[in-house]
């Protein structure tokens, strides 16, 4: 995986990390459950789109051949645990 797109993933979890923190001090301060909910479904967007950059940049390293060891079906398995 390149530099750029760890760097990438990594932000993208730690913005997903404090909307985390956010839901929690929300449901401290006992905040009208739909409120919470949506924020519950941006966070779970953005976790599941660090995991499908994870997954594409694995994708592109086996078309480059740069990467041996991961199959097409090792690819498979791990989308279908983001679904």
């Amino acid at each position: 995986m390149a530099a750029e797109q760890r760097r990438a993933i990594i932000n993208r979890l730690k913005r997903a990390n404090g909307q985390l923190a956010g839901i929690i001090a929300m449901l401290e301060d006992d905040r009208d459950c739909r409120d919470v909910i949506t924020q519950l479904a941006a966070v779970s967007k953005a976790i599941d789109r660090a995991g499908f950059k994870v997954i594409s940049s694995a994708m592109r390293g086996c078309i480059d051949g740069s990467r041996d060891d991961i199959t097409a079906e090792d690819i498979e398995k791990l989308f279908l645990q983001l679904s």
